[in-house]
């Protein structure tokens, strides 16, 4: 079996499913590395797999971002990206826009010096790398060692042809379509970014691997062996372009440890006072956008009687501890996998993880999306009957309990079997398809 060096980018979304996908590679056998900032070697821990420590990136997020210690120049992006999401979802993707050069091409040629050296240090057969490490997978091209990618988001940010643009979403739920005029924007802005880093992965690949091939086009490059999806295989998503092997796993979530004591003790305390459980958990950025929480906290205590709620605020806890109470639980983070087998719905903001664990639990979610690939993942909810999409930035208080009846009439009945999909594939599915792709590759070589 080979040895293979998972690197993750510095981000709990990113790394937790990847430090996922990395022990199910070792339970197939492999010897597996994970690569990642200081901050994150208990994942390795966890895993079972060995940790080299490696950081790809200024920009961290180790759970709570607001509370992770970063940079001057990061917290203020990441005030301002919190600023944009309160004007709107094209101001929220154009101020991502703004920030990406800054936050995905950081000191490429540091990178390539850090992968080298590991290189040269463990010898690893295979790499597998986040598509949205940027200069990792430049690097990994220019020095012409083997990799597969994992798209840890929405699939569509392995791009699918060349009107295809990484940064805007390639479907709109019907709550947040934008006008016209506000997505040719957007488009520009896409099509600059994607023009600007094609030409910055050229320059530096002439530079430091000029017997290479060119990377081509910046958003696209990927690996041509193998791409491991975290997401199901949805009849409707864009054909990705042929080549290596797509690997739709459905989901990237280890099987929960059961709840402990306190945690246990909550959820019996909060069914006592409600006969369903809400969790309501926007991730580890937007749990930042307390006022969004506080209508959702709100609505569902006043408008739905018969409905207890957890709630993950992060750093904003403190500011809504006034809604705690025999009905409601508010603290910094939840132990959101274990719950969601035990609470009736969810409430999240489109984050391919949340969506696909709450597939995988069969739970059914209000999905409120601010950023990101978050519009293409509601999108996908309202079209798999998993969900009700509603604008964060238009809710009142009584928007989530009516959605949560409707989830509860026409959406819970479908839950049973779109969790039995998930769950047929899964991490250790990838890991197994992954090895035989890998296999293949080598055999040829």
């Amino acid at each position: 079996m080979p040895r293979v060096v998972v690197v993750s980018p510095p981000f709990m979304s990113h790394a937790r499913p990847l430090s996922v996908l990395a022990g199910a590679l070792r339970l197939r056998g492999a010897d597996v590395y994970f690569a990642c900032a200081p901050a994150f070697e208990h994942l390795a821990r966890e895993a079972g797999v060995g940790f080299e420590s490696l950081s790809v990136t200024r920009n961290a997020n180790t759970g709570v971002a607001e509370a992770t210690e970063q940079g001057a120049r990061e917290a203020a992006r990441l005030a301002e990206f919190l600023d944009a999401t309160r004007e709107g979802a094209v101001a929220a993707l154009l101020a991502q826009a703004r920030h990406r050069r800054a936050d995905m091409l950081a000191d490429p040629d540091g990178v390539l010096d850090a992968l080298r050296s590991a290189d040269r240090r463990l010898r690893p057969d295979w790499y597998v790398v986040d598509q949205l490490s940027y200069p990792v997978t430049l690097a990994l091209h220019c020095l012409g060692l083997p990799y597969a990618t994992f798209c840890p988001g929405h699939p569509s940010y392995v791009l699918c042809g060349p009107d295809a643009y990484f940064g805007v979403p390639y479907a709109w739920p019907d709550a947040l379509r934008p006008d016209a005029e506000r997505l040719r924007e957007l488009r520009a802005a896409a099509r600059q970014n994607d023009e600007a880093f094609t030409a910055l992965f050229a320059a530096f690949a002439r530079r430091q691997a000029p017997s290479r091939p060119a990377p081509g086009r910046a958003f696209a490059l990927s690996s041509p062996h193998a791409v491991v999806y975290a997401y199901p295989a949805f009849p409707w998503l864009p054909a990705p372009p042929p080549g290596p092997a797509r690997l739709f796993a459905g989901h990237m979530a280890a099987v929960p440890d059961p709840l402990d004591a306190e945690w246990d003790a909550r959820l019996k305390m909060l069914r006592t006072s409600g006969e369903r459980v809400v969790l309501v958990a926007l991730g580890t950025f937007l749990s930042a956008r307390d006022d969004v929480l506080r209508t959702v906290v709100e609505g569902l205590l006043e408008g739905m009687p018969e409905v207890s709620v957890v709630v993950a605020a992060g750093e904003r806890a403190a500011a809504l501890d006034d809604l705690a109470g025999a009905r409601a639980v508010v603290v910094p983070s939840v132990p959101q996998r274990a719950l969601l087998e035990r609470v009736d719905a969810m409430v999240h903001h489109g984050g391919s993880n949340s969506f696909t664990e709450c597939l995988r639990a069969g739970v059914p979610a209000v999905v409120l999306p601010f950023s990101s690939d978050q519009f293409s993942v509601a999108r996908d909810a309202e079209r798999a009957g998993a969900g009700v999409v509603l604008d964060p930035n238009r809710l009142s208080p009584a928007d989530v309990p009516a959605a949560l009846k409707t989830l509860w009439l026409t959406v819970s009945p479908r839950m049973p079997q779109l969790a039995a999909s998930v769950r047929r594939r899964g991490p250790g599915w990838a890991a197994g398809k992954l090895l035989a792709a890998m296999g293949r590759h080598s055999s040829t070589d």
